[in-house]
């Protein structure tokens, strides 16, 4: 395995919705509370400036209270086809949390079809075990997005 292959992951799906439709949902605060946190948390905030050099925050919470927050600058918008960003878990107690500042690309295809393709590239994990409890909780976050659209 590679060093990029085991500090990057990448996830496919095809969701209903066009790349305007589906950019909205990624960017809007009152469409990620809808669906940006895995399964079983619920989003209690998104605050979002969609501007190079904008910070997101988004604020998800357990229903045993407990908090995680996502913080991050867009590095590039191209709507309604590309998103960059940077990823950092803003509570670092605990330790699994800690895997410092990462960058998401997310790309949106229109399929013509009334669908859009969505291709998400989360890169710079400290190692595989971190890579993994992402991947795990990206696709849980999509399987939201996915439900979300439909």
């Amino acid at each position: 395995m590679s060093v990029q292959a085991a500090t990057s992951l990448r996830l496919t799906r095809v969701v209903k919705g066009e790349p305007a439709r589906v950019f909205r949902a990624w960017t809007e605060p009152d469409q990620l509370v809808e669906w940006a946190c895995p399964e079983g948390l619920s989003v209690a905030n998104a605050e979002v400036d969609l501007r190079v050099g904008g910070r997101y925050r988004i604020v998800m919470k357990a229903p045993d209270g407990a908090v995680h927050t996502a913080v991050g600058v867009y590095r590039e918008i191209e709507r309604p086809v590309r998103l960059v960003y940077t990823w950092m878990w803003e509570d670092t107690l605990d330790e699994g949390m800690q895997i410092g500042e990462t960058v998401v690309t997310v790309e949106f295809r229109g399929r013509g079809d009334g669908t859009s393709e969505v291709v998400l590239v989360h890169e710079g994990f400290p190692g595989a075990e971190a890579r993994d409890n992402h991947e795990t909780g990206w696709t849980s976050c999509v399987n939201r997005l996915e439900a979300f659209l439909s």
